[in-house]
């Protein structure tokens, strides 16, 4: 069973040369448009109960247009939608609020648009408030509000009652940081009732935390569909990619995918972790004191070379990154067959569990500029507890704890 179901859906947007030429289409007429702009095509995909998906891409790719669609705040040109459950969505900024109204008025009017009665809303009306948290603001003119008080506000009343399928656009964003960490909070509170969610973000921890599956779309079409992890670091790899770059995705043993892009010009030989006897290891100890060895070799004349990495835990996301252009060890106009090994030591203050670790070489502090070579899944290794206090986390740091009892 699917609570949502979107088969080969496509929307095009159409200019003609006059009125009539739009009305006679409107009635089967066999006119063509002067202009035609597909923004979507053959986007195709189900989801059921209960599953989380996030909507990935970048600006212009088609994520909100898809959002509007499923909604139905925007009709298709093809495909159809099957929804099976009430939506909630939030998506462009203060959609459907009136200015002039208050935000209490504004909840009465879209929780009506929602379908509840004036009896529900107005028992839902005090908690609505409460969780919006903008004082008198709330009986002010929405004229008035900032940004993130219309989050506030639009979050509440679309969350008052939990639904079958949540829909959520990068509106959140808008709101401070307080409010993100209560909103998510409320969103995972959902999922573990059973709740849908659809969420487009471009926040990689927001995504991995709270989704089973990513779905990457590029110029209106889905490109990936998977494990968020992998999803991102291929639609990292497409931010990366510059001309007469690649992007490969291989299976790893452990049945990851390994993604690498880059133009080449140079490259990751060899990679391993040391532990503190100087062995290789897939298992370290909490807090011991290990080294990332990373031979790299030149392939083609650059200007600067910069060795970037980061370790990723299970979900992807980032404990720890930098590169040798923070560092100031930038390594300049290395040639041909040049060879070097960076060596990274660090004590391993991780978390009990499974870790990633990823590799960049750029020319400066970004891979946007050149990318020689990028390589998530690079390493994998394990963190085990040997001899510490038992905790919870993903980081050691132990604490010294004393008390000492108070005398009445």
């Amino acid at each position: 069973m699917t609570v949502l179901s979107v088969q080969q859906v496509g929307k095009a947007f159409r200019a003609y040369r006059s009125e009539w030429h739009r009305f006679a289409r409107w009635f089967g007429l066999p006119v063509k448009p002067a202009e035609e702009v597909w923004v979507l095509r053959h986007i195709s995909f189900d989801i059921r109960p209960g599953e989380a998906i996030g909507i990935i891409g970048q600006n212009g790719a088609g994520k909100s247009t898809l959002l509007k669609i499923i909604t139905g705040t925007l009709q298709p040109t093809e495909g159809r939608i099957q929804v099976n459950g009430r939506i909630a969505a939030i998506l462009e900024l203060g959609m459907g609020f009136n200015p002039e109204l208050t935000g209490r008025q504004n909840v009465r009017h879209a929780a009506g648009l929602m379908g509840f009665s004036r009896e529900q809303i107005e028992v839902a009306m005090p908690q609505i408030e409460a969780f919006a948290e903008i004082g008198d603001y709330f009986d002010e003119p929405m004229r008035i509000y900032s940004s993130g008080m219309q989050m506030r506000v639009a979050f509440a009343v679309a969350t008052a009652w939990r639904p079958e399928i949540l829909i959520v656009d990068e509106a959140l964003s808008v709101g401070d940081v307080y409010f993100q960490h209560k909103s998510f909070d409320r969103i995972r509170a959902f999922r573990e009732q059973g709740t849908t969610l659809l969420i487009v973000s471009h926040d990689r921890s927001a995504i991995q935390s709270l989704c089973d599956r990513a779905i990457l779309l590029e110029h209106g079409h889905v490109i990936k569909d998977g494990d968020p992890e992998e999803v991102f670091d291929f639609y990292n790899a497409l931010i990366a990619e510059k001309e007469n770059s690649t992007v490969e995705v291989k299976k790893l043993d452990n049945g990851k995918a390994q993604t690498t892009s880059g133009t080449g010009e140079a490259r990751v030989e060899e990679i391993a972790l040391y532990n503190s006897k100087g062995e290789v290891a897939e298992y370290v100890g909490v807090g011991e004191p290990v080294e990332l060895r990373v031979k790299v070799k030149v392939h083609q004349p650059v200007e600067t070379l910069v060795l970037g990495y980061s370790i990723k835990d299970r979900l992807g996301q980032v404990m720890y990154g930098t590169n040798t252009w923070h560092t100031n060890q930038v390594i300049h106009n290395p040639q041909p067959g040049d060879e070097y090994l960076f060596v990274i030591a660090f004590p391993a203050n991780f978390g009990v569990g499974s870790y990633s670790v990823q590799t960049a070489l750029v020319d400066r502090d970004t891979h946007l500029t050149a990318n020689y070579e990028w390589r998530d899944m690079a390493l994998l290794f394990n963190v085990i507890n040997i001899d510490k206090t038992q905790f919870v986390g993903c980081m050691w740091n132990e604490p010294k704890i004393t008390f000492e009892k108070i005398a009445p």
